[in-house]
């Protein structure tokens, strides 16, 4: 990737159909699609969060929200306990993982990438609207477009 890109042009580098204007409003976070599958999400974004990492995006600027299993770290971090993985949160030093049911106590960040990785329909219903309002510059929703629009009777 030439050095002198964007950070959020990271996310356009994956294949997927460009956000539409209506996505987002003038002041509000880009929005990328990359379609996957519910099994690929997860990777998918792995693949994303690691491209604005070498782009230039410090670790603290992201979050990660998963609809259906947790993301391993935050698994991981959630065995130490609530304050030890919310302060971590807190310290806002590195990527963020959460889960779509705990979504709504994470903060914003300027980029949010949301893995639409099984779950009910509710949770992806309940935290895409979150993560958008989250996304300060760029929102990235990872899964099956056909799923992801029809939960949020919309295209993305």
């Amino acid at each position: 990737m030439p050095a002198g890109r964007a950070p959020r042009d990271a996310a356009a580098a994956k294949p997927g159909p460009p956000a539409p204007a209506a996505a987002a409003t003038p002041a509000g976070p880009q929005v990328q699609l990359i379609p996957a599958s519910v099994e690929g999400a997860l990777d998918a974004a792995e693949e994303a969060v690691d491209l604005l990492l070498e782009s230039g995006r410090s670790p603290g600027e992201v979050l990660v929200i998963t609809t259906g299993e947790p993301h391993p770290w935050a698994a991981h971090e959630l065995s130490f306990g609530e304050a030890s993985y919310w302060a971590q949160h807190d310290a806002g030093d590195d990527v963020f993982y959460a889960d779509a049911a705990v979504a709504q106590r994470a903060g914003a960040r300027p980029v949010v990438v949301v893995a639409v990785n099984g779950g009910p329909d509710t949770a992806a219903a309940q935290a895409l609207p979150l993560a958008l309002a989250r996304a300060g510059a760029l929102l990235i929703v990872c899964g099956d477009p056909q799923r992801i629009n029809s939960v949020l009777g919309t295209a993305v």
